[in-house]
């Protein structure tokens, strides 16, 4: 991606949810804090050497440590995306988010925003604003410089000077500058040929109830099936390898088909950093195929989260959930 092939950002709406960016020292340890927009106006003003666009800024309610992020708040997220670029002008969004949920987060929107014509950036911090050594204001100032020079539409995620596509990457580390990482995922699947109108970002959304298990030797299928009877609509399934499970366990299996039956979604990633899901590889695969399991390819489990609530919160039916689930929206895929 060359971004001097983009537009270059003229107005920026700067959401700040919370985070280590902007947190304050308490009795119990760091929690998120107010005033955050005096303290980036007074750094920027301090560095005449750095170009940014216009940007204003836009204080979220509740402020969060992002451990405490959910899909309600995503919500709210989109809603005010929406605001800042339908309404208010702007052609791109910096999002100032905590890095524990970021990832999940930035695949999120990438969902929730399918169509936006406008740059949404995430980023944030490891450490403090202003403590020794904090990468705050780098990540923060080389974010704006980055919409300012042009970026693609659609949902990006800045961090240390590198780009990353939200779809394709993870937090892999707790400490550093370099907490996150595009994962080498493979198993690609087919662009999707249109996107139905509800998916559209300026569309109502509601929340789904959506689940991640990670499948470990001896699971039982009355852990699977508890989780399944907790009324969920969607599931991402951990698997082991290229998409493998405990295959010689029939109850396993009844419950992944009930499972299908009830409409519940259940999709299959890997467990392994690199690679991905091919379902037909192993009769272990097979069989949950056979039980009514998709296959997510190389998507993360991010990514996978992100989507399923995206395809579920637009109140698509269960066959058209299915049938996009394994094809590619917005790079998870490819």
């Amino acid at each position: 991606m060359n971004p001097s092939t983009y537009p270059a950002a003229q107005h920026v709406m700067v959401l700040y949810t919370g985070g280590t960016i902007g947190m304050q020292a308490s009795a119990n340890g760091l929690a998120p804090a107010s005033g955050f927009e005096a303290r980036m106006r007074d750094y920027l003003h301090s560095q005449p050497e750095l170009v940014v666009p216009q940007w204003r800024f836009r204080e979220m309610s509740p402020l969060i440590d992002s451990a405490n992020m959910t899909p309600a708040y995503w919500q709210q997220l989109r809603e005010a995306v929406v605001d800042a670029v339908d309404v208010q002008g702007c052609d791109s969004v910096l999002i100032l988010h905590g890095t524990d949920t970021l990832a999940y987060s930035a695949a999120a929107m990438s969902f929730q925003l399918l169509g936006l014509n406008a740059r949404v950036c995430f980023t944030g911090s490891m450490l403090p604003a202003g403590v020794t050594d904090s990468d705050a204001w780098e990540n923060l100032g080389g974010a704006l410089v980055t919409l300012g020079q042009g970026l693609a539409p659609g949902v990006h995620l800045y961090f240390h000077g590198e780009l990353l596509a939200p779809t394709r990457c993870a937090k892999v580390r707790s400490y550093g500058r370099h907490p996150f990482k595009r994962l080498e995922r493979q198993g690609g699947g087919v662009k999707a040929p249109s996107i139905p109108a509800s998916l559209n970002y300026n569309q109502p959304k509601q929340l789904a109830k959506v689940a991640v298990l990670p499948l470990f030797p001896g699971i039982s299928a009355e852990v699977l099936g508890g989780l399944l009877d907790s009324g969920i609509r969607g599931l991402v399934l951990e698997c082991y390898g290229s998409g493998t499970g405990p295959s010689d366990n029939p109850e396993f299996l009844a419950s992944l088909g009930r499972a299908r039956d009830n409409g519940v979604v259940v999709v299959a990633v890997t467990q392994c950093h690199e690679g991905g899901v091919e379902l037909d590889v192993y009769e272990a695969g097979s069989r949950l195929r056979g039980g009514g399991v998709l296959s997510g390819g190389g998507m993360t489990r991010e990514a996978a989260f992100g989507k399923l609530h995206g395809l579920l919160g637009a109140g698509l039916e269960t066959a058209e959930v299915r049938r996009l689930i394994e094809l590619d929206l917005c790079g998870e895929l490819l």
